[in-house]
């Protein structure tokens, strides 16, 4: 089957072939199932016969190689070996973690539960830089060989071309949007050459609060879909947000608690608003590249309007100013 009749197979996975393909693993769903918040892939909590229920992910085709979704999977792995919290895939009575059904990839989870982290909470804060630091000590010993790596090329120059070539920007904002992405990607070239050398590891990649599930045990961390290589700030700064005041304090607590198990290179403190941007051009691009998708409409209806372009165009026009201002401190 090509990658064309691969991905149509799985814009139109229906419940049926879903449960049926979980079955082929040998484990009994009693044929409840919820449909969960992610959109890149399908996820889906599933409810089986007489056991805890699971959480299904069946992977976008052309996304990820099979080798680089092994490679994620092993990394966590590896991660719970060494008792850091996190969720990683169910192995089968061989081994296995990565299963195909037909034009289908997916794997399985334990379905666990939890409540976004207190980000204005030092506790909590210092917690989570715990968390982080352990898994970039892991992250360290050695590199992803099948996963991106956090770059400007995929992350920025890409996507503006994509959102241009395409034509999602309206006639009347092409000029602001194409001038101001230009400028933005120099800037950001700036804050990198400011960093210096910065050394790579391996990361989540995609750390936000929502990937946090917080309990009476503390945090614990999932889906690493994102996973690449790149600076450690990567897997930091987006507990950051508010005013610079507000921002120091948190990352205090942040590294008070990182560097109790890995070091932290302060330069990388340069990439945090570049960081940040390059995430805002990227995310619409990525919603742009999915809009022939059915679910992305549905889920997204606010996308692809003419105010939606001004407000990122707006938003956009905000961190030029931010990138201009001297990095945070850490003391």
């Amino acid at each position: 089957m090509n990658e064309q009749s691969t991905t149509a197979a799985f814009g139109e996975l229906t419940p049926d072939e879903m449960l049926d393909a979980i079955e082929t693993t040998g484990i009994r769903c009693d044929g409840r199932f919820l449909a969960l918040n992610s959109y890149e892939n399908r996820v889906y909590q599933i409810w089986l016969e007489n056991e805890d229920p699971v959480v299904a992910k069946f992977y976008r085709p052309g996304r990820w190689s099979d080798a680089a979704i092994l490679e994620e999977h092993q990394f966590t792995l590896a991660l719970v070996e060494q008792e850091i919290p996190v969720i990683p895939p169910s192995q089968d009575s061989h081994g296995d973690t990565l299963h195909k059904h037909g034009p289908h990839r997916f794997a399985l989870y334990p379905c666990r539960g939890g409540r976004t982290p207190e980000l204005d909470n030092p506790e909590h804060m210092e917690q989570l830089g715990r968390l982080v630091g352990r898994i970039h000590a892991m992250g360290a010993v050695q590199n992803y060989q099948h996963r991106l790596t956090i770059d400007i090329d995929s992350l920025a120059t890409k996507p503006q071309a994509f959102l241009l070539d395409n034509n999602f920007i309206p006639d009347h904002l092409v000029t602001a949007y194409q001038t101001l992405t230009g400028d933005l990607i120099k800037q950001i070239k700036i804050c990198f050459e400011r960093a210096g050398k910065i050394r790579h590891l391996r990361l989540h990649g995609d750390c936000h609060p929502g990937n946090i599930l917080w309990t009476d045990n503390g945090p614990h961390i999932v889906d690493f879909d994102d996973a690449r290589m790149g600076p450690a700030i990567q897997d930091l700064w987006m507990f950051l947000s508010g005013d610079r005041k507000y921002m120091t304090a948190r990352l205090g607590d942040l590294l008070e608690g990182y560097t109790r198990f890995f070091d932290f290179n302060p330069t990388e403190l340069y990439l945090v608003e570049a960081l940040r941007t390059l995430r805002m051009i990227h995310y619409a691009a990525w919603l742009a590249s999915r809009w022939n998708d059915p679910a992305f409409p549905l889920a997204f209806p606010w996308f692809n309007t003419p105010r939606y372009w001004e407000e990122h165009i707006l938003s956009l026009r905000e961190q030029a100013a931010l990138l201009d201002e001297p990095a945070l401190v850490w003391s």
